[in-house]
């Protein structure tokens, strides 16, 4: 019998009281180590998930579905067409069926090469019901935009670089710090052992290759190029990411589709614009505005807006040209006065449905030329009056 301590009761040691408790009933002692053992794996299974990747939590969610749809924003450029290409390789990796799918139009010069040159087959929508899966996964923008029903679409996985508020219902992984999204999913391929191989690698390797992780030539040179195309080949616009990303792809290029993607055939009109651009520009201090009226090929601004940004003494500039009952807006800066991307929102607030935005040194919009000239709430304006809003914009005014 335990004799008691000096000026207190009697104590029975814990491995006593363990023993006892055993004796008298071994399942409480069996339902406690089971418990314990359960916590423990809780443990391990969360830090486990806690580390991985952000490319194996992206991996893990596409391999939750049978088919999914890739969905590029409208009218999209090489780094949202490389971004398509990489999740369709993941997709395949894993069994999972998937379709490239954009709305708009793919008309610049570029992109029309980009597609062509690595014979990438996309499909184009103009309604909600002409996605192929309801497990939609966003790259390149953040919130689905330019189809009828595009409200409705709840996408499962969003990989972005521009700021945004979407988000996906099982994975997001937006960062505006980067240059190009292509880099981010160049990041995804690199931390799971992909290993980018040259078009002859790809060759000898046959079947072969199945036994590991091969980053295909093609795959490889589309986001090295939709990184160049988003960052004005490594001069603009670049994180630290950018550099690593092509570093990493650069043993898989194929440098003649390179190449041919990088120098295409220019379409007639858009040296036409680009004329227009320059010729009719209005400049004022250090900001330079241009109606380049009438346009059949909307792709044309932009690259209208690049070239007046060579203009000596040139820090900021918009383009406008109309299609049909639209404007389409274009907007440069070099300027650390002028975010581009806030100036053109501003502009658009008061014209009913009209949308502009962007980042600070480029942004885009688009309104209704009727909305503009006072259809609906609002007192409305002329082209004047709205080409003076821009430049009050650039100069902080509104």
């Amino acid at each position: 019998m335990p004799h008691a301590a000096a000026g207190g009761v009697g104590r029975v040691a814990p491995s006593d009281a363990a023993s006892a408790v055993a004796e008298q009933d071994p399942l409480v002692l069996a339902a406690a180590v089971v418990g314990l053992l359960a916590v423990l794996v809780a443990l391990w299974w969360g830090i486990r998930r806690f580390r991985r990747t952000p490319g194996e939590q992206f991996v893990r969610q596409l391999a939750d579905h049978e088919e999914i749809s890739v969905l590029m924003h409208p009218n999209p450029d090489p780094d949202a067409m490389a971004s398509a290409l990489a999740v369709a390789e993941f997709a395949d990796e894993i069994g999972v069926d998937s379709s490239l799918q954009y709305p708009g139009q793919i008309r610049h010069q570029e992109n029309r090469a980009f597609e062509t040159v690595l014979n990438l087959d996309f499909d184009q929508v103009d309604t909600a019901s002409d996605l192929t899966s309801e497990n939609v996964v966003l790259v390149d923008h953040n919130e689905p935009r330019g189809f009828t029903g595009a409200e409705r679409v709840d996408p499962v996985a969003v990989v972005d670089h521009h700021p945004g508020d979407g988000t996906g219902s099982a994975f997001t992984d937006v960062r505006p710090d980067h240059g190009s999204c292509a880099s981010i999913l160049a990041e995804y391929f690199e931390q799971q052992g992909w290993d980018p191989v040259s078009p002859e690698e790809e060759d000898a390797l046959g079947t072969n290759g199945d036994a590991q992780r091969v980053l295909g030539s093609e795959t490889a040179t589309g986001l090295l190029y939709g990184i160049q195309s988003d960052t004005k080949h490594l001069t603009k616009g670049c994180s630290e990411a950018e550099f690593a990303a092509s570093a990493y792809l650069y043993d898989g290029i194929d440098e003649d589709s390179l190449d041919r993607i990088a120098n295409p055939q220019v379409d007639a009109e858009v040296l036409d614009v680009k004329a227009r651009a320059i010729n009719e520009r209005v400049v004022r201090n250090a900001f330079a505005v241009a109606d380049v009226g009438e346009v059949s090929n909307v792709d044309a601004i932009p690259q209208a807006a690049d070239e007046l940004t060579r203009l000596e003494g040139v820090t900021a500039v918009v383009v406008m040209g109309q299609k049909g009952d639209t404007l389409h807006l274009s907007g440069r800066s070099r300027d650390d006065r002028v975010h581009m991307g806030k100036a053109l929102r501003a502009v658009v607030e008061e014209i009913p449905m009209a949308n502009a935005g962007g980042h600070a040194r480029m942004g885009g919009g688009q309104l209704s030329v009727e909305h503009m000239e006072g259809l609906g709430p609002g007192d409305g304006m002329d082209r004047q009056d709205f080409v003076d809003r821009l430049f009050d914009a650039m100069t902080g005014d509104i």
